[in-house]
């Protein structure tokens, strides 16, 4: 929307000409997004069987249109136009009901082209018609109703917290809202509060910073290299491999991250069969894996000096390290250049194969493992191995 009525980049504004009536407004859009084909309890087995443990909703974007019954979005929610069908709540039902997943809403605080946001703007945010009268009343409702806990806040228009009054929903949202024990919030609440304030930061989309960060963040991209929608003429190497992504997870676990993998439904709310490939796919890696990547901390080495695509996490607490290689080495021997082993002690397993591994120490530092010689069908999954040390230094 923002490319075609506002910046009018040639290329969208001629897709419209070509494929839509001559007079034809985003308003238009709204009855054609049917969601007849949104099977929610198919969701909730993808979204299961992906791995993931939590799920973030896009409740409203930038253009306003919430997928609530929004009492302050009249004639422009999911509701009143298009599905007729709530569809927040439907997703919250089955998440909670079918899931281990815990339940996220996206919000954006802004809204393009909402008048009252645009006389805000232009008396340079000294006037707050658009979040005294829109934008808090909607979020107090979006917690209250749906409880999410995950709050993903987007989209500050450019205007400062105090324009929005973050700090106190903030406070509202972390002392007195029904989700005060749980709630989650990212960074994005005002101009300059990116990769500074939050529970956790998102810094820019697609930020992956391949070190370590001493905040808790989240690597938030998009399965579809160049959108965060459903794209009709997307060719398939618009689409990030399967090991692309695993190495995107690995990464950003070893440097103290989570992956939030964006995916664009249909129009007719349906998750497209290269979208659910990839997440099944990724929950198949996590089925041998997840121990190496859930409730991991960062090891004083994110990837290994030596040998490259291999990458670090641990269990201090149970003294374990893993090392996750992305590439099986054709001579059947893995060099990790960071561990330190200890002779009796130090132990060596392939998650998935389970028998201790054979290791020699090597000077200086360093110790070379001897992995099992399996054939094709015996290795205990595709796209990347994790090995788990106990007791080294």
């Amino acid at each position: 929307m923002w490319y075609w009525q506002k910046e009018k980049r040639p290329k969208f504004v001629k897709f419209m000409k070509d494929n839509y009536p001559p007079d034809f407004k985003y308003e238009d859009f709204a009855p054609l997004f049917t969601a007849k084909f949104f099977n929610v309890n198919q969701w909730a087995d993808i979204l299961q069987a992906s791995g993931a443990k939590y799920v973030v909703l896009t409740s409203k974007h930038h253009e306003g249109f919430t997928l609530w019954g929004s009492e302050y979005s009249w004639n422009w929610n999911a509701m009143d136009e298009g599905p007729k069908r709530d569809i927040v709540k439907e997703l919250e039902v089955a998440i909670r009901n079918k899931t281990d997943l815990h339940f996220g809403l996206y919000y954006s605080l802004f809204e393009w082209f909402h008048p009252l946001f645009l006389e805000d703007e232009s008396s340079s945010f000294r006037k707050q018609k658009f979040p005294i009268s829109k934008m808090l009343p909607e979020l107090y409702e979006l917690v209250k109703k749906y409880q999410p806990e995950v709050l993903w806040s987007d989209g500050d228009g450019g205007a400062p917290d105090n324009y929005w009054n973050s700090t106190n929903f903030l406070a509202w949202l972390y002392n007195e809202s029904p989700v005060r024990d749980t709630v989650v919030t990212n960074d994005r609440w005002g101009a300059g509060c990116i990769c500074k304030h939050g529970g956790y930061y998102t810094c820019s989309d697609r930020y992956n910073p391949g070190h370590l960060l001493p905040h808790k963040w989240e690597n938030c991209m998009t399965i579809d290299k160049f959108s965060w929608g459903y794209r009709r003429n997307a060719d398939i190497g618009d689409y990030f491999t399967i090991e692309e992504l695993v190495k995107q997870l690995v990464q950003t676990v070893a440097c103290g991250g989570n992956l939030l993998m964006n995916i664009g439904p249909t129009l007719d709310g349906t998750i497209s069969a290269i979208f659910e490939e990839r997440l099944r796919q990724m929950g198949t890696w996590l089925k041998v894996n997840g121990e190496a990547i859930y409730e991991t901390h960062p090891w004083r080495s994110q990837n290994d000096s030596v040998t490259p695509d291999v990458w670090y996490t641990s269990k201090p607490k149970e003294k374990l390290v893993y090392a996750i290689f992305l590439k099986w080495p054709a001579s059947g021997h893995l060099f990790l250049g960071q561990p330190r082993g200890i002779l009796g002690e130090t132990e060596v397993k392939l998650l998935g194969h389970g028998k201790q591994l054979n290791w020699i120490s090597s000077k200086p530092d360093g110790i070379m493992v001897e992995l099992p010689q399996l054939s094709f069908p015996q290795m205990p999954c595709n796209w990347g191995w994790a090995l788990a040390l106990t007791n080294v230094t």
